[in-house]
């Protein structure tokens, strides 16, 4: 017997599924135990195998590959806790990130609030300008030599940042996306000062113009690399250790996966995994279903997180925002906000009721987990109204306190605003349920899209509990709430279920259309990059396939559209296609007649990405029919439950997941009961179980 496991590290939980390629798939979850994150996997992959009943290393050895996703990076880049970095740049150049292209005020900001000029405000800095240091060189925009290196300035700037104590140098030179020469030789004078050294430089993590983002993803990628390392390299030996024989993969943001010795490299790259992780996740699941459209959501202890399927894709985009500084990685796009289960509320200032974006994470956790948290988070408030269950989480193995859930929310949120702790509890419940809401409107509707014209997925730790509540206004046609075997490991799921997927990119700016002799060689040469990095990642591919795309804008805009290009050969009519595909997408999203095809057009970046399908099928199989639609037979108990500030506590049933079957129906309000998370049918609301196991939410 073989298997795929994905392995999903949040900041909360470690989720495990493991699928045997026949139908059968068994999930685990387990708290996540930083800083040694390896032991929270070990202990998930422990559960897997009981269920499977054989031993770990049976598992192991019987394993063709561990696709493995963590939010330790977005985690780490949204909350601050980074190596610290040092930045060598070209003499005169390195001031380019705190003058952020003068876009530092309102990049990644919603409309509202870029529209607030008086409350704008630039982010902090990356690194202190101490430790971004200058050396003489000069390469021109063609990627000739104009200004020698000086070898001897950089050994001195690299002196200065080791005594400096950086635990990692990015490399940032002007126009090396077209020569890195001198970036290349930069990273061997500084491995000859400090061998050890982590060196991350631009001309590998972005090659892309435009010096502010390609500085800025540098240095997070060197931000992050060395803890990744320190992470992904122990787990390895450990897995081998115990029989692995199969490779270990790193999802990446834009949805395929990376072997981890080359991950840390490339470490920004998989500042998404997770993420991409749930999307991947109900792309299979919506195949099956025959789902079209999908908004993903997945709410975990840390994030709340949405992603869009539109035709039976993901959306990609080229980049990405983290607190406000641009990352030039291809991603699936993924909306994100702090508003996780273990977002923490406070009360600031001026009396108003924050929740995120910090997390109480696995350690200490929310106050009600009784290990020394003391501040409330949305997992204490739902404790409080009933929703979850006194008994705890994990089928009782993580008891849950609600003394301390309480009195944490009496401290910091009820006494300051004059409330009780039950009215503190449910404005925390309605606030999450908001923000949320409110990230969903704008990812959808920014994008082009109706809202009417998909539905929802649910998933996470606190997904369930809160979808019907910020799907509520969204106008989507249902909510499917996966349970099943996978339950609340759905991103886990995604990771196991995912394909390899690699991208390439360069540089060009220049008018468009180039001649078809470009376009080819421009491809060729990208294309030939992906079959070299495809055949270090130690697997058997089913089926290769290349996707072309090429970032244009009209001229004189400062913002490009990623347009596909053809599969087929070049001719002089591929450019004007491209051009027409280009203006067709930009006016879907800015409006009819928006486009202004006289100002010409500019291609800016070539991109190919290569899909490489494992040959190991991960299907969710069908579950047991029910005889009819009343579910009394999964019928748990009754407990008082508020969902509603107008109506408070009301005698709630509560149904057990487990006994539930594909037909039975359920009208709110109610409860299910899973071992690793709840469902929360509002009054309103009628849930339907599905064929695959999943709980379909249909407002009446």
């Amino acid at each position: 017997m073989s298997y795929a496991l994905g392995i999903d590290v949040g900041g909360t939980f470690t989720d495990a599924v493991a699928s045997d390629g026949a139908g059968r798939i068994v999930s685990a979850k387990t708290p996540t135990t930083p800083p040694h994150r390896e032991v929270g996997v070990m202990r998930a992959i422990e559960e897997i195998a009981a269920e499977l009943g054989i031993g770990v290393g049976d598992l192991l050895a019987e394993t063709d590959f561990i696709a493995h996703g963590t939010t330790a990076s977005i985690n780490a880049l949204v909350q601050g806790t980074v190596a610290e970095v040092g930045l060598i740049a070209t003499k005169g150049h390195r001031d380019s990130i705190y003058i952020m292209n003068a876009e530092g005020r309102t990049l990644g900001r919603a409309a509202h609030e870029i529209q607030d000029t008086l409350r704008q405000r630039k982010p902090a800095p990356l690194i202190p300008k101490e430790r971004a240091l200058e050396v003489t060189e000069r390469v021109d925009h063609a990627g000739k030599v104009l200004v020698p290196l000086d070898e001897e300035e950089v050994r001195a700037r690299a002196r200065t940042l080791v005594d400096q104590g950086v635990e990692a140098i990015a490399v940032c030179l002007l126009w090396s996306f077209k020569n890195p020469a001198h970036e290349r030789r930069v990273r061997e004078l500084i491995h000859e000062i400090a061998p050890d050294m982590y060196v991350t430089l631009s001309s590998d993590v972005s090659p892309r113009i435009r010096e502010f983002s390609r500085t800025s993803t540098t240095l997070m990628n060197a931000q992050i690399g060395p803890r990744l390392r320190m992470y992904l390299t122990p787990l390895q030996k450990r897995l081998e250790e115990n029989g692995l024989k199969g490779p270990l993969l790193v999802m990446q943001s834009e949805g395929g996966t990376i072997t981890a010795d080359r991950a840390p490299e490339h470490a920004i790259t998989t500042v998404g995994s997770v993420l991409s992780g749930g999307v991947i996740g109900g792309m299979r699941m919506a195949e099956q279903l025959g789902h079209r459209n999908v908004i993903t959501t997945d709410v975990g202890g840390t994030t709340f997180l949405a992603g869009l399927i539109v035709d039976g894709e993901p959306v990609r985009a080229p980049g990405s925002v983290v607190n406000q500084y641009p990352i030039n990685a291809a991603t699936i796009q993924v909306h994100t906000i702090g508003s996780g289960g273990g977002a923490l509320a406070s009360v600031d200032a001026g009396g108003n009721l924050r929740l995120g974006p910090q997390s109480a994470e696995a350690v200490p956790g929310p106050a009600c987990y009784g290990n020394g948290g003391t501040r409330p988070t949305n997992t204490d408030a739902d404790l409080v109204l009933g929703i979850l269950s006194p008994r705890g989480l994990l089928g009782g193995r993580k008891p849950l306190r609600t003394d301390l859930a309480r009195e944490a929310l009496r401290t910091h949120v009820a006494e300051p605003l004059g409330l009780t702790v039950e009215e503190a509890a449910i404005a925390l419940h309605e606030v999450q349920n908001a923000q949320a809401g409110d990230l969903l409107r704008r990812a959808v509707v920014q994008a082009g899209h109706d809202p009417r014209d998909f539905v929802v997925y649910a998933f996470g730790g606190a997904g369930p509990a809160h979808c019907a509540g910020y799907c509520q206004d969204l106008g989507v046609r249902e909510v499917v709430v996966p349970l099943g075997p996978v339950a609340s490991a759905f991103s886990a799921y995604g990771l196991a279920a995912s394909d390899v997927v690699l991208s390439a990119e360069l540089s060009d700016p220049s008018a468009f259309p180039v001649p078809p002799d470009v376009l080819a060689s421009h491809y060729a040469q990208l294309e030939n990059d992906l079959r070299r990095a495809l055949d270090r990642q130690q697997v058997t591919f089913k089926e290769v396939t290349m996707e072309r795309e090429v970032d244009l804008r009209y001229s004189m805009q400062v913002n490009e559209l990623a347009v596909g290009v053809p599969e087929t050969g070049f001719t002089e009519r591929t450019g004007d296609e491209i051009i027409e595909r280009f203006e067709e997408r930009y006016e879907r999203i800015n409006g009819p007649g928006a486009g202004y095809s006289e100002a010409g057009v500019q291609a800016i970046t070539y991109r190919a990405r290569a899909k490489a399908s494992l040959d190991f099928p991960v299907v969710l199989p069908d579950v047991a029919r029910a005889d009819g639609p009343d579910p009394a037979e999964a019928f748990l108990e009754e407990r008082p439950v508020c969902l509603d500030s107008r109506t408070g506590f009301v005698p709630t049933p509560v149904y057990d997941y487990a006994r539930l079957r594909a037909g039975h129906e359920i009208t709110g309000p109610a409860i299910v009961d899973v071992p690793t998370t709840v469902v929360v049918v509002p009054a309103g609301v009628t849930g339907r179980v599905d064929r695959l196991g999943n709980l379909v939410l249909s407002y009446q």
